[in-house]
């Protein structure tokens, strides 16, 4: 459920793809996801039919994370949350029309630029890297003159970001030659947070095999649990084998799907040995529980759909039928975010400390709760009940419970500025990020928003709101393009193909 492209990073991108820019780190914002409502182990559909027939499991209370650390945390960053409601909104720098006009300029310069390259890049390897180069160029430009970013940020993505995600796709490519550009991209993503994650812990960015290994798992298990040829026995039985593969059982692969899930759970294994790091696999197992508890945000819609008459549209207002109360979605909400970014944190190290795990759950907390306002029409139309949701259900605006979520950013930034890793343009980057996407997601959902609140906003944004709605639809039309971008930004002089076991050597090798 997630995305849009106003941010640091995500508007440098946004030139590719201000599509539907995730929330789950800056790097994340950089692409669209171009198979939509594909968040974490996401099985909204799939484990639904699951649920009803009673499959519930539990983690165990001997493992770290186990049900009741998540109870707690989960409490610990609700009360946090309470707390910023009735805060003013938080101060930010203002920009006048013309200002963002000028920005708007050099955003289309800039779109324009890079969709010649696209177009252009079409042959020999060399072309495509000479492209490549021009393209970044184009990056650092754009960053510079229309988001002001100072050199050090601008550095961070052309420098590491991007050039992490260029090897995260060629290591896909190696490990399955058959996955779609969709699919990396939706991989790619997760990687990203992790990359983002390893200066903060004292770590080098870049790609490791359990990198690989978990975050290949979303395509895979999104994919299968979203099959409508997989009955909800078949998807059942996976999900339980699933589990059983995360605690360490050493289960027969039953098929080809297995086969392939089981080799990138192998890939973590092999860097992290489960004697030595239990800590990652109990963060992966607490977010695998989190996800099937999440399928109670699933309600009953209604037969009738408009908007309330308070926002665009009048009519009458949606209803969600059965929705849990506001303090139940609250609790899914933060323990489906909280143990998502708590895992990427485990991954970008192997084990975290009492302050870095809760920096992590509070982190995943924001960006689920982003997630949920960036999709708040989609999951109103799916009758997916969220804080956004229900409010927009019982026709009341969004501004007091945005406002609220603006304010809980700027706490999640103070606990990051209290790490001695990480430079300062890291945690710069990441903090305008997270309020940029916030502001993009408004843009993107202004029925939902009083008129006076979207002016407010609006004049915090460095880009006019009309100019991202049509420059949104462009770049939906134009979806093919952008993941040609993307390859161009992966190709490499050294690119070939390898077999489909080569990152588990690796793994198992210690690379």
């Amino acid at each position: 459920m997630v995305q849009l492209r106003a941010s640091a990073l995500s508007n440098v991108i946004s030139v590719l793809s201000p599509a539907k820019a995730g929330l789950h780190c800056i790097p994340l914002a950089a692409f669209p996801r171009l198979t939509p409502g594909a968040t974490l182990w996401r099985p909204l559909r799939g484990l639904a039919e699951l649920y009803a027939t009673g499959f519930r499991t539990s983690i165990s209370m001997n493992e770290t994370f186990h049900s009741s650390w998540v109870e707690r945390e989960v409490a610990r960053t609700a009360e946090a949350w309470h707390g910023c409601a009735g805060l003013p909104m938080p101060p930010a720098t203002s920009y006048a029309q013309g200002d963002q006009r000028r920005r708007e300029a050099e955003y289309d310069r800039a779109m324009h630029l890079v969709e010649r390259e696209s177009d252009a890049a079409k042959g020999t390897c060399g072309g495509r890297l000479a492209a490549q180069e021009r393209i970044l160029a184009v990056f650092g430009e754009f960053a510079t003159v229309a988001l002001s970013l100072p050199a050090d940020a601008v550095d961070l993505i052309t420098g590491i970001f991007l050039p992490t995600g260029a090897d995260f796709t060629r290591r896909s490519r190696k490990f399955d030659p058959e996955l779609t550009m969709a699919s990396i991209i939706q991989a790619c993503r997760n990687a990203w947070t992790v990359c983002g994650l390893q200066p903060l812990l004292g770590e080098r960015a870049g790609i490791t095999p359990s990198i690989m290994g978990y975050s290949l798992l979303y395509p895979y298990t999104d994919n299968y649990l979203d099959a409508e040829d997989k009955s909800p026995a078949a998807k059942r039985k996976f999900c339980m084998r699933f589990r059983q593969r995360l605690r360490g059982e050493m289960l027969p692969p039953a098929d080809a799907h297995e086969a392939t899930v089981w080799a990138l759970v192998e890939m973590v294994e092999g860097q992290y040995p489960r004697a030595q790091y239990a800590q990652v696999f109990d963060s992966m197992l607490a977010i695998h529980q989190a996800q099937e508890e999440s399928v109670v945000q699933l309600t009953r819609k209604s037969a009738r759909w408009r908007l309330p008459r308070l926002f665009a549209g009048a009519g009458l207002r949606p209803r969600l039928g059965s929705a849990p109360s506001a303090e139940r979605i609250l609790a899914i909400s933060f323990a489906k975010g909280g143990t998502s970014v708590l895992a990427d944190a485990c991954l970008a190290r192997g084990w975290v400390d009492t302050q870095e795990s809760r920096l992590a759950f509070d982190w995943g907390a924001l960006l689920q709760l982003g997630d949920d306002l960036q999709d708040v029409r989609e999951d109103l139309r799916n009758g997916s009940a969220t804080l956004f949701t229900r409010t927009a259900a019982d026709g009341e605006p969004l501004d007091a419970l945005v406002c609220q979520l603006l304010n809980f950013s700027e706490r999640v930034g103070a606990e990051m500025d209290e790490f001695a890793h990480g430079s300062a343009a890291l945690k710069d980057l990441l903090r305008t990020s997270w309020r940029s996407l916030i502001i993009a997601a408004i843009a993107n959902a202004r029925e939902f928003f009083t008129t006076a609140f979207v002016r407010e906003i609006e004049t915090t944004s460095q880009f006019r709101f009309s100019f991202l709605a049509r420059r949104h639809k462009r770049v939906n039309r134009r979806r093919g393009l952008y993941a040609n971008v993307f390859d161009i930004l992966s190709e490499t002089r050294e690119d070939a193909p390898a077999p489909r076991g080569a990152l588990c050597a690796e793994a198992s090798a210690g690379v």
